[in-house]
């Protein structure tokens, strides 16, 4: 890549092939969005029939929806580039092969949401609030990515991200500011998802060649506008914020992931592999 013009956009997937450093940052950072939305819209769709009220499980639902089809858009892009077909991608890729935050793959609670589901829902409005205001970050700086396929994919995602950070936002201050064992479960969550909330906001070991070629801006640009954003949050809800991001069960990016994973993907899958032409 010697000599590329800083401001080249690539407009056209077949362009890649004259760019092959170029694609390979491309397609790391496609997995890293497509994987985390994937596994995050099948926790969240575990909550079905379980949220604390029927209009919440609604929206969750709702939610939930959009962020699969978010990750079926990046899982097209990988497929209009010559990776793989989008479901295979999606189904068929060992635990080993993963970029998601290892955060999202995380389960609920303990039980399983057919048997005996006692699910932290604290745990889930902070998890789903702070990777959502990630995720917001990461699209607009998306928005302007040097791959026009990208870039446009970004402006059709942000159009329902705006609700989905609303949403969060809402049951987080709302929760955190209740005094007694509300507020005492928000903090023992916040805890919790900071122990591993790094690995949402690295982009892995290929961050520096996808600033580089301008395909989304720098981990650290993107985590200091993550800060910036919640600063006004935390001391609304009189909460520290902390500065330091934990990876305490492994990065996520670089394939190392738990068995909840494997159990979730194992769910995932199992109508493709009893029928890999049937649509999901």
């Amino acid at each position: 890549m010697e000599g590329r013009d800083p401001t080249m956009k690539i407009t056209k997937p077949e362009e890649l092939q004259q760019h092959p450093e170029y694609k390979e940052a491309l397609v790391e950072l496609l997995f890293q969005l497509a994987d985390d939305d994937f596994i995050l819209a099948y926790r969240g769709s575990e909550w079905l029939g379980l949220a604390p009220h029927i209009e919440e499980d609604i929206a969750f639902s709702s939610i939930n929806q959009d962020t699969m089809g978010h990750a079926a858009m990046y899982y097209q892009l990988l497929e209009d580039i010559g990776i793989g077909k989008a479901d295979d991608l999606a189904h068929q890729r060992p635990s080993s092969e993963r970029r998601n935050a290892v955060l999202l793959e995380k389960v609920n609670g303990p039980g399983h949401y057919l048997h005996e589901p006692r699910y932290d829902w604290a745990f889930t409005v902070v998890r789903h609030y702070f990777y959502t205001q990630a995720k917001k970050v990461r699209i607009d700086s998306l928005k302007h990515s040097s791959y026009e396929p990208l870039a446009q994919v970004a402006v059709k995602i942000n159009m329902e991200l705006y609700y989905h950070l609303m949403h969060w936002r809402t049951w987080f201050i709302q929760l955190t500011n209740v005094q007694g064992e509300a507020r005492e479960r928000m903090k023992n969550a916040v805890a919790k998802v900071f122990e591993d909330f790094g690995g949402v906001l690295t982009l892995g070991a290929k961050g520096d060649r996808m600033a580089e070629f301008e395909i989304i801006e720098s981990e650290e640009t993107l985590k200091q506008r993550w800060v910036q954003a919640m600063k006004p949050i935390f001391e609304e809800v009189n909460l520290d914020l902390p500065s330091e991001f934990g990876m305490k069960r492994g990065n996520g990016r670089n394939g190392e992931h738990t068995a909840d994973l494997d159990e979730a993907i194992m769910t995932l899958s199992e109508v493709y592999r009893i029928d890999p032409l049937a649509a999901w």
